[in-house]
């Protein structure tokens, strides 16, 4: 029996994080630096434990209503520095200080300011656990944030750590280990995913959920955050206006959605859904569900009617709905994922003849490299620069 396919709206509509306790004091970066660690019988929470919540504090944005007072004009510039990274840095940076921290604490080493030697260990340890050089290499990107934030030196970039890393790349690199990327879902491969989707209010919005984020080249995280007020109807299709994008956090950026004479029009797609689940503002993609079914309803045989949501779906469950999606249509588990469509859309251009201009800007991409990155070659005897000379 092959496994069922994930269920998009059973998961949470937010990530699990630890809960959140009362906000833990701030202390200056010296006084965490010059606190030992504490042994386990002595307090139940140790220097690891303190500097973890330090960090997770200076890592969750809070935004302090200003009073005309010099301390809150302070806290409210430290407010403004919280929101200079991405949210899903932030959330993985507190993620891998928290495995530095806890790693310090077990070998009773302090966490900050650490020594190169030390973080170099702690690589290498982490990899002898089978993570992986991505992984890795965020996790010295988070220790060398922590150490800049406290106004401590700097050891991720001594040369034991550099030379640690390149070890470990090179190593993975031997051992044929890379980073598997998702399947580009082309136009093909998109027809075969909404093929067998029902026309009922789920396969509607998970059939829009596929055309929009093909058409526009998007992210998951940029699907998850269309909300009905970034919608301008025009003649030729829909101007979708993404207030924050990957590539640019600081300013707006409007993504065409034209019109198709296909079934694989985004346009189309979003007035069928809207019309469906009656949207005239908030989110566009939100959370589906089934109510618990009572028992005279069961003794009926009437299927309960699917709930709609008020909150937006999170860039996870748009990952799962393509996944989902793409095990029914006979794909494997691991196939096809939120990247794919974007990759999908900047490959079925390329393969269209498309100039790499246009690509570029249709991917918001800020080099060609990173263009590249996203483009995946089918036959590589098709269309070779010495076909006809060798």
């Amino acid at each position: 029996m092959p496994p069922a396919p994930p269920t998009p709206d059973s998961a949470s509509d937010h990530p699990q994080e630890d809960p959140e306790t009362t906000p833990h004091a701030l202390p200056t970066a010296s006084a965490i630096a010059m606190t030992p660690p504490r042994a386990a019988t002595d307090s139940p929470e140790t220097m690891g434990d303190q500097l973890s919540a330090w960090f997770d504090d200076l890592t969750t944005p809070t935004m302090t209503t200003s009073d005309g007072s010099l301390a809150a004009a302070r806290q409210a510039a430290t407010d403004y520095a919280r929101l200079a990274k991405a949210e899903n840095t932030r959330r993985a940076y507190r993620s891998a200080v928290r495995a530095w921290c806890a790693w310090c604490d077990h070998h009773g080493l302090p966490p900050l300011p650490a020594s190169g030697t030390d973080v170099a260990a702690f690589l290498a340890d982490e990899r002898g656990r089978a993570l992986s050089p991505e992984t890795l290499k965020l996790r010295r990107a988070a220790i060398r944030y922590l150490h800049r934030a406290a106004g401590q030196p700097v050891p991720t970039d001594d040369v034991c750590v550099s030379d640690t890393m390149a070890g470990i790349q090179r190593e993975a690199a031997g051992r044929g280990e890379t980073r598997r990327k998702k399947i580009a879902a082309t136009a093909p491969i998109i027809r075969r995913l909404i093929t067998p989707i029902p026309d009922d209010l789920r396969g509607l919005r998970d059939t829009a959920v596929i055309l929009v984020g093909f058409a526009g080249a998007l992210r998951r995280s940029e699907l998850a955050a269309i909300r009905i007020e970034h919608l301008e109807a025009t003649t030729r299709g829909i101007r979708l206006t993404l207030p924050q994008t990957k590539g640019e956090q600081t300013q707006a950026v409007t993504v065409p959605l034209p019109y198709g004479d296909t079934g694989l029009c985004p346009v189309r797609a979003i007035e069928r859904w809207q019309a469906a689940a009656t949207l005239t503002s908030g989110p566009l993609f939100r959370r589906i569900w089934l109510p618990p079914q009572r028992w005279t309803t069961a003794l009926a045989h009437e299927p309960p009617a699917m709930r709609l949501g008020t909150t937006a779906l999170t860039a996870q469950s748009i990952a799962l709905i393509v996944q989902h999606r793409a095990m029914i249509a006979g794909f494997g588990r691991r196939d096809l994922g939120g990247h794919s469509l974007k990759r999908g859309a900047l490959t079925s251009g390329m393969e269209a003849g498309a100039h790499p201009a246009r690509l570029k800007r249709l991917g918001r991409h800020k080099s060609y490299a990173m263009l590249g990155e996203y483009l995946e070659f089918g036959d590589l005897f098709e269309g070779h620069p010495l076909e006809g000379i060798l």
